[in-house]
């Protein structure tokens, strides 16, 4: 079958989301694909930062979801093992977690009064951790740049 065109441009195939692949990847491995699972999997891919399993637990209690945090809990676990998201520590004793997005790579932002994390990227930053590398001989694997302060709601 031939892919529709617009003034002689071919159509482009309707890209993937990250929860469907993620689903995919699970099933491919044998995996159940429950409804907690997916839930879980749909919420993360809506987000464009990490949350943690609480976040995760309100958030689907407010949609009418009746998802347990010990699910939310295992869920998580399974989907960093896998490769899917990752598990985010910044400082407030709290793990958060957010989809690995190919080529995808953000920063955080976070107000130490109200706990809020905001994502932020930074070309000129990653110049400059590029930089450091190469200066340094170290081979960086990866980095995570967390910001603490207080959001624009917070400062007085």
């Amino acid at each position: 079958m031939r892919a529709a065109t617009i003034k002689g441009v071919p159509a482009r195939a309707p890209q993937r989301s990250w929860a469907d692949d993620t689903i995919d990847r699970l099933l491919q491995k044998g995996l159940r694909n429950g409804g907690a699972r997916r839930a879980v999997i749909e919420l993360l891919g809506e987000q464009n930062c990490c949350l943690s399993a609480q976040d995760i637990f309100d958030q689907l209690r407010d949609a009418g979801r009746r998802v347990g945090i010990a699910s939310i809990y295992r869920i998580l676990e399974l989907l960093t093992a896998e490769g899917a998201v990752q598990r985010i520590d910044l400082g407030s004793g709290t793990a958060r977690f957010e989809p690995i997005w190919p080529g995808g790579h953000h920063h955080h932002l976070i107000c130490d009064s109200c706990g809020k994390v905001e994502a932020f990227e930074d070309r000129a930053l990653e110049h400059a951790l590029t930089r450091v590398e190469k200066q340094s001989g170290y081979a960086v694997a990866g980095h995570d740049v967390a910001l603490h302060g207080a959001c624009g709601d917070c400062v007085t």
